[in-house]
């Protein structure tokens, strides 16, 4: 029996494991963009109220860690983002026997059947590999544009085209399918809602999520939605995030959410755990190590001592042949040669003289 409101370490790991809760001030909230529209009422000059400009409000993220993959995670928002002057440009697929042009006026009466009207333009892939390879033209492509979308069928052959600015500028085309049934409210969300590119190179990152044109209810109500949809969806473990910011592209970050300071405790447990469990992977390894050099040692001295003793056969030795003795030359008696010898050819017999008296 454990006590009532204990919890082992099971239970405790599983719910670090599950994405944090964040209790959001809507008050709070609604305080800080009040405040931050009133700034910049401000600083507006005369122009830029005849203009109608308006500027981005973002929200910056301070994570407990750093994360350890890349990650980009799409945010759908209840009030759109985008004026209707914003400029959205589409890259299509290379439709089957068919030009470029055709293409393009194929792909445009799509969208106009389909009921699409946020779409300024419509460029086929071999346009964009021909027209638009020198480096002018792919900035002056940037430069024209807002927003970019593309057909999810090319959408992985278009980074080695587009080239890194797009990505610098946080410009990266957004893959669509336009085969779906509902293109027109896919479209729509895609355009109206918003991106975060978190990267595993540091412990911040900032998503756009309205404009300084909206109402404060409005504004307040896509920063929640924001806020719930990253914390469902990025993937980390444990405390997400420490601190979440609201700020303009030309005024300071106002604090909207802090993390309880008590989820530091519980990442320096996390932490220390991991490196336990580190080191005890290593005392592992070495001694696994260990253990094998020690049964090679094993096995090479016994293949030694019970090396077996080659047995010893017996040599043959060839028996020498009696040395003959060498006839000398006073032993010897040159006989004539015979008379039916051919010309020119000597023919010597020596014959061993017998000694007398035999």
């Amino acid at each position: 029996m454990r006590q009532p409101g204990y919890l082992d370490k099971r239970e405790e790991r599983s719910m670090a494991d599950k994405p944090e809760d964040l209790p959001l001030d809507r008050v709070q909230v609604k305080k800080a963009v009040e405040a931050l529209q009133a700034f910049l009422k401000t600083k507006s000059t005369p122009d830029s109220l005849l203009l109608d400009e308006s500027q981005h409000l973002s929200l910056l993220f301070t994570l407990w860690k750093i994360p350890k993959q890349a990650q980009t995670i799409r945010i759908p928002l209840p009030h759109g983002i985008r004026t209707e002057a914003d400029e959205v440009c589409l890259f299509t697929r290379d439709e089957p026997n068919m030009t470029p042009d055709q293409t393009q006026r194929f792909y445009k009466k799509l969208l106009t059947e389909r009921g699409v009207k946020n779409i300024t333009e419509v460029i086929p892939y071999k346009t964009l590999r021909t027209e638009y390879k020198p480096f002018e033209a792919k900035r002056r492509l940037l430069g024209n544009f807002d927003m970019f979308l593309s057909d999810d069928r090319i959408r992985r052959l278009l980074s080695s085209h587009i080239g890194k600015h797009f990505y610098e500028r946080k410009k990266e085309p957004l893959s669509l399918n336009l085969q779906s049934k509902k293109l027109a409210l896919d479209i729509q969300r895609t355009i109206q809602g918003t991106t975060i590119s978190i990267s595993k190179k540091g412990c911040c990152c900032m998503a756009r999520v309205a404009h300084s044109g909206m109402a404060a209810d409005e504004i307040a109500e896509n920063i929640d939605s924001a806020v719930s949809t990253i914390v469902t969806k990025l993937r980390m473990k444990g405390p997400l995030i420490k601190i979440i910011h609201l700020k303009s592209q030309s005024s300071v970050a106002l604090p909207i959410y802090t993390s309880n300071l008590s989820n530091l405790t519980l990442i320096e447990e996390t932490q220390k755990e991991a490196r336990a469990a580190m080191d005890a992977k290593k005392n592992a390894s070495k001694q696994k190590s260990a253990k094998k050099e020690q049964k090679s040692t094993e096995k090479n001295s016994g293949a030694e001592g019970e090396e077996e003793i080659p047995q010893l056969v017996p040599i043959v030795t060839p028996r020498k042949k009696a040395k003959l003795e060498k006839p000398t030359k006073k032993g010897l008696v040159k006989v004539p040669k015979p008379t039916g010898g051919k010309k020119g050819s000597e023919h010597f017999l020596w014959i061993q003289k017998q000694p007398a008296g035999t």
